[in-house]
């Protein structure tokens, strides 16, 4: 938060922390020295601690533009699992867009091997091979006598 921020665009617990941080600091003007020192070491304590959580956790940052990056503990240079861990989904589209090229060549493969195999083995007159409606013909006879067996 920046310092210039307006108390309008706080929210209610915003203003409520800054009203208790006031009230705090007004009243430890007449604690013994002593007292505020150990008080100090102690907030130095706890800021210390909360910036090691937030290193160490995960957390969704948000960046300019209205963008945001998911962080795996701030850690500048990531270890060999957290790299493969990343390029795991990739590896995983890639095989699957493979897979599924390899299964549309085999059935397209097979259709053109029926048609094939029915164009072979029927009796045809040679102008029926010239006919635009030829390999509809086939398709719709070899669908329907599927069905019939």
């Amino acid at each position: 938060m920046t310092k210039l921020q307006s108390s309008q665009t706080l929210s209610a617990e915003d203003l409520f922390a800054r009203n208790v941080t006031a009230r705090l600091s007004e009243a430890t003007i007449d604690l013994p020295h002593d007292i505020s020192e150990r008080l100090r070491v102690a907030r130095m304590q706890a800021v210390a601690k909360r910036k090691m959580a937030a290193r160490t956790a995960g957390s969704v940052v948000r960046q300019g533009g209205g963008t945001a990056a998911l962080t795996f503990g701030g850690n500048e240079n990531p270890g060999w699992w957290t790299r493969f861990a990343s390029a795991l989904p990739l590896v995983a589209l890639v095989a699957g867009l493979l897979t599924i090229y390899v299964v549309q060549n085999d059935n397209r493969a097979d259709e053109l091997a029926e048609v094939d195999t029915a164009l072979l083995t029927d009796d045809l007159p040679t102008a029926a091979y010239t006919d635009p409606g030829f390999v509809e013909f086939l398709k719709t006879s070899l669908d329907t006598s599927h069905t019939n067996q």
